[in-house]
């Protein structure tokens, strides 16, 4: 079993930070600092550069932490936060990746959910540390936390999209 959670932490914690990595810097196939700050505009967010390095160092911390099994439910509450807002960004394509679907951040958010209930296994910081096993409950809080974080920096830093003029003002029918 604690192989399995240490694939799965190094796998989805690196792949968070990864990401993390790409808002910020040419590294990994990033646009820099420049095409994530583009990237969050695009997506219909206030914030340009503040927004990209607080997304960006959201999924390096968290994607770390996780990769270490280090303050698992923070890191699982972190990551889940970040993919939330992912998910939100993509809900209009439907699920499927090959449309641009959320699937990619909700497998992303299933996974942190799931190493927060199972833990982060004997092979990582927090067992090191003594900190394990988390009460189950600490998975409850990380999931409501994660989601609630992710919806609130939606509901905060993302711009509504202008009332369509009606037809007469655009020249239509």
């Amino acid at each position: 079993m604690d192989t399995g959670i240490l694939i799965l932490r190094l796998l989805v914690g690196l792949l968070v930070a990864g990401h993390g990595v790409q808002k910020i810097s040419s590294h990994l196939g990033g646009r820099g600092l420049a095409g994530g700050t583009a990237e969050f505009r695009a997506d219909g967010f206030r914030g340009g550069a503040l927004t990209a390095l607080a997304a960006g160092g959201g999924q390096i911390g968290s994607g770390l932490l996780l990769a270490a099994g280090a303050l698992t439910p923070l890191a699982a509450t972190g990551a889940i936060g970040v993919m939330t807002v992912a998910l939100t960004v993509k809900w209009h394509n439907g699920l499927w990746v090959q449309n641009d679907g959320y699937e990619y951040p909700l497998v992303l958010i299933g996974a942190a959910a799931a190493l927060a209930a199972t833990g982060p296994g004997a092979w990582s910081l927090d067992a090191a540390l003594g900190l394990t096993p988390y009460p189950l409950w600490w998975a409850g809080l990380a999931l409501v936390a994660g989601l609630g974080s992710g919806l609130l920096t939606r509901l905060v830093l993302h711009r509504q999209a202008p009332a369509a003029a009606p037809a007469a003002v655009r020249g239509g029918h």
